[in-house]
């Protein structure tokens, strides 16, 4: 009778733990901080010295980044891992890890940056210095200043999309131009002159036309980049800021400020197509992924508008104090692997965010041309992985594992865990 009862004692002990271990994984998934499922942009709040991270497809905050006085030009890797932010209240250059949101290092370039921008390729990132009247070029793989340009007060800039040529807008009082970067060379080829300040620009779809917003003009400028001539105008209301284009290239997006609008032109026809009220005075515009959706900076409002572009209907989205410039991720850092394979390459990894499930293993493929390493946050560190080498590890407690590169400290990297419904165990290392 005692034996009988000691194994319905030990099965119900069995039961009572398997239901516990899944109530603590279900805790797990519920209660942990959300992470950006969708891309995100990134905006720089001027006047509170941050940069607000917001989840594109849920449409709210999910953190806030501090960073150097005055955060001005913002640019996106075209790899969507990296953000670079200028701080024109400083002197120097911030990069943001997309993969866990934290400023990783800071860049100087000189005082007073302004515009920034990433080549198509992702091999560099220009800067305009202001005060020191000079592009800075930063190459990406070793993020270091490897060179300048002398330019007169550079504000925003426009790299051509074949990454030969950047354009930047230069406001050196009483000689406003465009000058002209020759970026195999990082030489000035010549400059464009011009009546009024310019203040946004950006190429078209196609690299045949530049696109620019002069201080004083309500209209924006279409310049042939082939002649450097202006070709058309496109009256689109008071104060435009800037002009870009949606993922696609089917629709131009202006920022219009006296009249708060998002005014959309077919760059085929270079012709408005309709207008759309956003937030007070927006600063910048910048297409959503898929060219589905727009979102607007509203400076004097604190908030972002994601405008629907076929419906017209805008969310809003609460930001710091006097949101400016904006980029947005084309697509998510996260990505689930069938494989859990990461890959390292061009000093990065690839998923920077990688989920899988307990039991799994994650590899690490070595496809750079130098060594790099594997260390775990509160656990292990591999050796320097070679090229052409690689390096696993089995998760069996779900949770979260950040993890960096020893030899260059500035590759950083997650792997979540998901939680299995049956028993948890510790990591196998």
């Amino acid at each position: 009778m005692s034996r009988n009862l000691s194994l319905k004692q030990i099965g119900f002990l069995r039961n009572a733990c398997a239901v516990a271990v899944q109530l603590v994984a279900a805790l797990f998934l519920i209660g942990r901080p959300a992470l950006a499922a969708g891309p995100k942009a990134y905006v720089g709040n001027f006047k509170d010295n941050t940069i607000s991270v917001i989840d594109v497809n849920l449409k709210r905050v999910t953190a806030t980044i501090p960073v150097p006085p005055g955060p001005h030009g913002i640019a996106i890797t075209p790899d969507n891992r990296w953000v670079y932010v200028a701080s024109d209240g400083a002197s120097s250059v911030s990069v943001i890890d997309t993969a866990t949101d934290k400023l990783i290092e800071t860049i100087e370039v000189g005082r007073n940056p302004h515009g920034v921008i990433a080549s198509a390729d992702g091999k560099y990132v220009l800067v305009g210095v202001y005060d020191t009247d000079t592009v800075a070029i930063i190459d990406t793989s070793t993020r270091k200043r490897v060179g300048s340009v002398p330019v007169g007060k550079p504000h925003n800039l426009a790299i051509h999309p074949n990454s030969r040529l950047a354009y930047v807008g230069s406001q050196t009082p009483g000689k406003f131009s465009l000058a002209i970067i020759d970026l195999i060379d990082r030489k000035l080829m010549g400059t464009v002159p011009l009546e009024k300040t310019p203040r946004g620009l950006e190429f078209g779809p196609d690299g045949r036309s530049l696109y620019l917003t002069q201080a004083g003009l309500d209209s924006v400028v279409v310049i042939d980049a082939e002649t450097n001539k202006i070709v058309k105008e496109i009256a689109v209301g008071v104060s435009p800021h800037y002009a870009n284009f949606t993922a696609d290239g089917k629709r131009g997006l202006t920022a219009v400020q006296g009249p708060s609008l998002l005014v959309i032109f077919n760059p085929q026809t270079n012709s408005v197509e309709k207008s759309i009220k956003v937030g007070s005075r927006p600063h910048w515009v910048a297409s959503g992924p898929g060219g589905k959706t727009a979102l607007t900076t509203n400076e004097d409002s604190n908030d972002v508008s994601i405008v629907d572009l076929e419906s017209g209907a805008v969310a809003t989205v609460a930001v710091g104090n006097a949101p400016r410039k904006i980029a947005v991720q084309t697509a998510g850092t996260e990505q689930r692997s069938s494989n859990g394979r990461v890959t390292i390459s061009g000093f990065a990894f690839a998923p920077a965010l990688l989920k899988v499930k307990v039991g799994e293993r994650a590899t690490w493929f070595n496809d750079d041309g130098a060594p790099h390493s594997i260390a775990v946050k509160n656990g292990p560190a591999s050796d320097p992985v070679m090229p052409g080498q690689s390096y696993s590890l089995i998760f069996d407690n779900f949770g979260d594992y950040d993890y960096l590169c020893t030899i260059h400290p500035y590759m950083t990297g997650k792997i979540i865990v998901m939680p299995e419904m049956s028993a948890i165990g510790a990591p196998r290392w």
